[in-house]
């Protein structure tokens, strides 16, 4: 999940595509109970959409999503022509948004997702579950409750690994803005060889990022022949940025 800052936090809102003039409705809180990284998670419904906040800094919410689905079409599209049952694995379960567009692709016939927080998993059983069509009840959709960094070294290291067509991490706020202790290494030259190791051949890894973190791309152009970033504008505030890898260097 996304983490902010105060600051951010506000903005955020709007670069989900809150209007401060367009009343919502009651806010009503839904649940709030102890994350997994000893902070409060609060649960809350807004009008129409909810929201998740932790230690009173906002996460994510429902109102848009914009990015997080083209994280998943980008690395889609990215595959091989004529390439088809694509696995998928993606970092983070949050909203929901990234695994729906996922499993409403034609191409993808598995999508397996890592969340940390097992209260996450549990909500979208309830009410935050509509928000994108209780993803987890899908027959090809597989959650799994555990820290992505450490998963991601198991996965990695097994004799003969799981490979996914399409590796989308949207872990923390990006490469160089990591509040998670330990979610860096996911972004360090060891962290892309396990991801490295997970992928299909033609297959793509795609990160986001609340950013541009030029530095990151530097390391990225040195692992694989093929790296784009993705500017995805926001109502307020700057793009987010995608990046898309693929083809890595021997």
């Amino acid at each position: 999940m996304n983490q902010r800052t105060p600051d951010v936090a506000r903005t955020d809102l709007h670069e989900h595509g809150e209007d401060l003039h367009e009343p919502e409705g009651e806010t009503v809180t839904l649940a709030r109970v102890t994350g997994e990284t000893g902070g409060d998670l609060v649960l809350r419904r807004a009008g129409a959409h909810y929201e998740i906040y932790s230690n009173g800094l906002f996460l994510m919410d429902t109102r848009d999503g914009t990015s997080e689905r083209e994280m998943v079409r980008a690395g889609l599209a990215a595959l091989p022509a004529g390439r088809s049952r694509s696995r998928v694995l993606i970092g983070g379960l949050g909203v929901g948004f990234s695994a729906r567009e996922a499993l409403d692709h034609s191409k993808v016939s598995r999508v397996d997702v890592v969340e940390l927080e097992p209260q996450v998993i549990a909500w979208h059983d309830g009410e935050l579950g509509e928000a994108a069509e209780y993803v987890h009840q899908d027959p090809r959709c597989r959650v799994v409750n555990a820290d992505i960094v450490a998963w991601l070294e198991e996965a990695a290291s097994a004799d003969k690994p799981v490979r996914y067509d399409v590796i989308c991490l949207e872990t923390d706020n990006g490469p160089d803005w990591t509040v998670v202790e330990n979610n860096n290494r996911l972004y360090e030259a060891s962290g892309l060889e396990r991801l490295t190791r997970l992928l299909t051949p033609g297959g793509a890894l795609v990160f986001w990022s609340a950013n541009a973190v030029p530095s990151f791309e530097e390391l990225l152009r040195g692992r694989f022949a093929s790296v784009e970033v993705i500017e995805v504008p926001v109502a307020r505030g700057v793009p987010d940025n995608l990046y898309l890898a693929r083809e890595p260097l021997t």
